[in-house]
Order: C-alpha cells, then structure tokens, then sequence
C-alpha cells in the first residue's frame, strides 16, 4: 500500500497545480468595470461575483478582487514566452545575491542561470562578471500575477509587531483558504500571523488580512486541494524527522514546498499530504517524539528467556587464506583492514554474547564469510541463505558493506528476517526489515547544524567554507542567518582574514568546512594563535581524514575546543573498566572502537530480543533510546520501510586533548 501511496504522491507533486483551483489578485483601476475585467481574464462575471460578493454592489479604484484562474490562463502565467532580447553585463559586488540581481533587473532567477550556466552549481562570487538576459515587456506580461514586494530578510523571532504596518501589505482570504496556508504563503508562522490581526479568530472568505511583505517564491497564486493539509515545523525537527513523521522522501518533500531548497527552519509552514496513509503507519509519532529522550535499560525488562537464534555476517575472505600456515594468517590479519576490523567486531560480538549469558539470555551464533568484492560477495550472500535455513533466525547482524547488507535485506525480506547494517554509514534501500545502525553523515552533518542554530545566541559566528562545501555552507547560511563568512583562496585562508571578521568581547564560533589539509592546517594554527587574545571556539559537521594529518596540531585543536558531530563516544575508562579488563583478560590488548562496537551492537540487539516478542516489536515498546559503552541506538521509522538510527553524539576535544559530550542527541 506504501508503495502505490508513493506513486500516487509523485504523480501529485507534478499535477497538483494542474488539478487545483488557483487564484491571483487584480487591483481595481480607473474605468475598470466588473465585466471588463471578467473580459480580460476570459471569466463570467458570475465568477467574479461567487469569490468577491461585495462587487455586486459596485468595485471601487485600488480594490482587490479575487480572481479564479482558468486553464489557459495558469498556462499562460506558467510558460510565456521568456526569451532574452538582449543581454547586460553585471560585475558581481559583495554579499550580492542571485535573489537581489533578479529582483533588481526584473528577470527571474532561473533566467539568469540559463544564460551563466556555472550557477546551477556555483554560488556567485565576488568580481565575476556574469549575463544578464533583458526580457521585453510584451514578453513578461503574458499573464498577471501578484508582485512581490520587496521587503527585508524574515528574521526567526516569536512574533512580529502588529504595529509596524510598513512591513505588512494586505491579503484577501478566499475560500478554503486556512492560516496554516496563508502564514506558508508570506513566509510567517501561525503566531506571527494572528500577532498581526489579533481580532480576526475565524477567517471568511472575502476579509481582509495584514501579512507580511515576503512571499515566497514560486508561489505568485493560492493553491487549494483537499488532498493536502499543512504542518508548522517544530524546533528541532529536520529533513530526517520530517521525512520519516510523513512517509514521504526528501525530495518529494521539497518538490511540494520550494523553499526547503535553502533548509528547514523552525516555525515554517510545510505543504503535506493529507492522505491518512500518508506514512505514520503503526506509530505514534507524538509520544514518539516525547519518548524519545528517554534513556532505556532493557536489562531492567527482560521477558522472553528463548534462545536467541543469531547470524552474524563478515567479510573474513578465508578462501584466499592458505590453510594450516600461521604465518599466512598473521600477515593477512597484518595487511588486510577489512579483515582486521572483522575480526575486531567479531570479538566485540563474542563479548556481548558472553554477558547476555551471564543474564540468562542464551544465543546459538551461527558465522558465514561473505567474501569481499560487492558483486561476489552479494552472490556469496545468497548463496549462504539459499543454502542454510534462516526461517528461525531473531536477527542477522552484518554484512558490512551497502551492496552486501541490502542483497541480504532483500533475500531475507520475505520471510520479515531483521538484518541489522553495522558500520555501513550509506543511506540504503527501504527493506521493511532493515536496521540501519549507524547515522548516516548527512544526519551528522545536520545534528552540528541544529546544535549549532540552538545554541549560537549572542555569539560572533563566522563560516568558513571552500569551493566544494557549497551545499553545507547554503545550509549554514539558511540556519546562521546572522554569520560572517569567509571564502579561501589557493588552500589557504590567512589570519588577518580572519582577525577582521573575530569579535574581541564576544564569543567567537568559527565553523571550518573544508577536506583541504592547508586549510584546516592554515585555520586552525591561525586561530590558535588569534586564541591569545580572543574567545574562539571550533566547529565542523564533518570531521573528515584531513584533521587525522601531521600538519593539522592535536594541540591546537585541544586549546580550541574543537566540536564535532560523531557516532560514538570515546568509553569512560571507569565505567568501562571491568569490559577493558575482561577483554584484555581474553584478547591480550585493549579494545578498539570496532571492538566495542561489535559489543555494544550486539548486545542491544540481544537485549532487545529478550524485552519483546522480537525485534520489530521492541521498537514499539520501547521508543526511548539505549546506550553502552560508546554507542547509543534510537532507531526511527524509514519512508518505505525499515529503521535507522539517528542518535548523533556533538563531541569536545578539551585542552588536555580529552574528549567529551558535549551534546548527546
């Protein structure tokens, strides 16, 4: 059903505004009569008088009257013909926009990248010089519709001043029209917009309202379908949260409301599907969402006593391994990473089954090599399933790559056997059963973002983001409307740049976006050095291997207290002192992360078996999270199936190179 719902929906985002009755505005001007303006829009005068009753009894110069739109003329406004006559030059001037250039030239934006096709990739950058295509009049007054007006830039505060008209134009309620849709079409969340007109407690068609001057783009007419509703965005929600509440992927999401393009942010009024099936299935999204901070120990609610059937999946590649020789093993073990991050999960695994033992938990663990090439180890997958019996497996932990993990899904798909993905950090195929571990980097990335927009009040925020960052750097921008930006040049960024743009009485928050070891390496010794002097704290939603590189000081890092976002911890040597020791005890050394993460993993999927009748069902009891040693799991919904986990740790190296949690979900 989800499926056929999906296709629905698609077909929707690109016929809803063929299928949907659509409005404009037409101020009345001189010797304008109400058949000739019936005339002009090819409508019957009916039609006029069935949306603006009032006319009946005259129209008078300035009104405003609701018009319905018919095909041709939603077409017409629609296409027009928009071919340039002509082009003007225009060198690009500082902190410009490709929003400001349209509105100043009269061109719409996309026109403007059509003829500087470097944009569709590209932001602008200072001193460029680009075309500006010049549209005759004929050709864009086709059709009329509402202008925009000018207006400055929609700050995110809890309410707008109802006195402060010169920011406010009026708005004609016409029917069907709610205020969910009327606050999405000027930008406004629903309290700003009841702020604004504190007598008006129930809208009628016809009434008039103060709104505020920025409309969204792409919208220029009123879109009313029963199929859709609309939603207020709450703090803390993102494109994740979204998606998954509705059912819906991201894409679709954006295709019904445009300005997603630049980023959610709180209070925005989202276009939904109206459909009931539309993706909340069996869930309670709302005590969901209130759970969901609740930290879970499932050692305190175990039932089901069963032994527990499960099938772990590695990428060993005996096959190549000569047998009976040592030495061939310990220099395979040596040379090949894969092979040793197998290994260290698979003692992590052992460990986990070991103490759901001691808690009367038993487990028949059954282990397969699922070789390592992705087209021959999907191949070897299914080869292990078609040859063993899985009817009776609880769970199956691995594979370890993406192609591996969804041949796996798919072949055990039929029989609902969960298959939980370990370190993959791939966005995956849906399958109903698949457990997606580890967050992917896009929810790490826009963890940082929202820890970041929450916590940044009264702080001197500066970006700085190379060339190929510019999809993070237009989120930031989105989230930091109040941030200073640099942009490097030839891999270096110098520090009298960034000591014009450092606050010397305020915080400063500088967030680094870069793979480039010479700039990180050039912004973080320069900043170290500004450091004496000023407040400075570090920032990046992605920690990439850069920061791993000899040129890029751990120390200089520590005295910055560099933030990042991560999917574990490093385990509390108290807490964790009996595991250390214990695995010393049977390995001769001491954990490493993948070690811990085979335990931590296994033992929450353990755990949860033994809570609920199994794993599908664990989710629904318990919609709180749970956390071990290094690695915390809160698993939520995917459109079209499956579970991912989206608990994302915001970790602080501290001056003594230590790390800690700064932020936990």
């Amino acid at each position: 059903m989800k499926y056929i719902f999906a296709l629905f929906l698609l077909f929707q985002v690109f016929t809803a505004e063929a299928v949907a009755q659509q409005f404009k505005y037409h101020t009345v001007t001189s010797g304008e009569t109400v058949s000739s303006i019936a005339r002009s829009y090819n409508i019957s005068t009916e039609d006029i008088f069935k949306y603006n009753p009032d006319s009946k009894n005259g129209i008078d110069v300035s009104a405003k009257l609701v018009i319905p739109l018919n095909a041709s003329e939603i077409q017409s406004s629609k296409e027009g013909n928009t071919t340039a006559t002509s082009f003007r030059t225009h060198k690009v001037a500082k902190k410009e926009t490709l929003y400001g250039l349209s509105k100043q030239y009269n061109v719409e934006i996309d026109q403007i990248k059509r003829y500087n096709k470097h944009l569709y990739a590209e932001e602008l950058q200072t001193g460029e010089e680009i075309r500006i295509p010049v549209i005759s009049e004929a050709q864009t007054t086709t059709a009329q519709v509402p202008e925009p007006v000018s207006a400055p830039q929609q700050q995110q505060s809890s309410g707008v001043d109802p006195q402060e008209t010169k920011n406010t134009r009026e708005h004609v309620v016409i029917p069907k029209e709610t205020k969910y849709g009327i606050a999405r079409k000027y930008g406004l969340t629903v309290q700003e917009l009841e702020e604004m007109n504190p007598t008006v407690d129930v809208l009628q068609p016809g009434i008039m309202l103060k709104v505020g001057t920025n409309v969204l783009e792409n919208e220029p007419v009123v879109i009313t379908d029963e199929t859709f509703e609309f939603y207020e965005v709450k703090p803390k929600e993102n494109f994740f949260r979204l998606t998954r509440k509705f059912g819906i992927d991201r894409d679709s999401l954006i295709a019904l409301n445009p300005a997603l393009k630049d980023g959610v942010k709180s209070g925005m009024v989202l276009k939904i599907p109206a459909d009931p099936e539309s993706g909340e299935g069996d869930f309670d999204f709302e005590n969901f969402e209130d759970a969901e901070d609740t930290n879970v120990n499932l050692k305190n609610s175990l039932t089901n006593f069963s032994t527990k059937e499960l099938v772990v999946m590695l990428p060993y590649n005996l096959d190549k391994i000569e047998a009976d020789s040592t030495d061939t093993y310990q220099n395979a073990i040596l040379n090949d990473r894969v092979l040793r991050i197998s290994l260290d999960f698979y003692s992590g695994v052992l460990m986990a089954v070991e103490e759901a033992k001691e808690l009367g938990i038993s487990t028949n663990l059954r282990v397969f090599d699922t070789k390592y090439d992705s087209q021959s180890g999907a191949r070897e997958v299914n080869n292990i399933i078609n040859s063993n019996n899985f009817s009776d497996v609880d769970a199956v932990i691995g594979p370890l790559l993406q192609t591996t993990t969804e041949a796996a899904a798919a072949k055990l798909s039929g029989a609902n056997v969960p298959v939980v993905s370990p370190l993959s950090n791939k966005q995956m195929r849906p399958y109903s059963n698949l457990f997606q571990s580890r967050p992917t980097d896009d929810m790490l990335a826009e963890a940082m973002v929202n820890y970041l927009q929450q916590n940044s009040d009264n702080k001197n925020v500066v970006v700085i983001a190379d060339g190929k960052s510019y999809g993070i750097k237009s989120e930031l921008s989105n989230a930091l409307p109040q941030a200073k930006f640099i942009n490097p040049g030839n891999g270096y960024v110098s520090e009298s740049a960034m000591n014009q743009v450092l606050s010397p009485d305020r915080e400063n928050w500088v967030v680094l976006e870069s793979d480039n070891v010479g700039i990180l390496s050039s912004v973080t010794s320069g900043l170290n050095r500004l450091a004496r002097d000023k407040n400075i704290k570090l920032f990046t939603t992605k920690k990439g291997s850069g920061y791993d590189n000899d040129n890029v000081s751990n120390n200089h890092l520590g005295r910055l207290n560099f933030h990042y976002p991560s999917v574990d911890k490093e385990h509390n040597q108290e807490d964790s002192k009996e595991f250390i020791e214990e695995y010393v005890a049977q390995y001769g050394i001491v954990p490493n992360q993948y070690a811990v993460r085979g335990y931590d993993l296994t033992l929450d999927v353990l755990l949860r078996l033994a809570s609920a009748r199994d794993l599908y069902d664990s989710f629904a009891r318990y919609q709180g999270y749970t956390e071990y040693y290094e690695n915390k799991f809160h698993y939520v919904p995917i459109s079209g199936g499956g579970f991912q986990n989206d608990a994302v740790y915001i970790m602080r190296v501290n001056q003594d190179l230590s790390l800690s949690v700064e932020n936990d979900f």
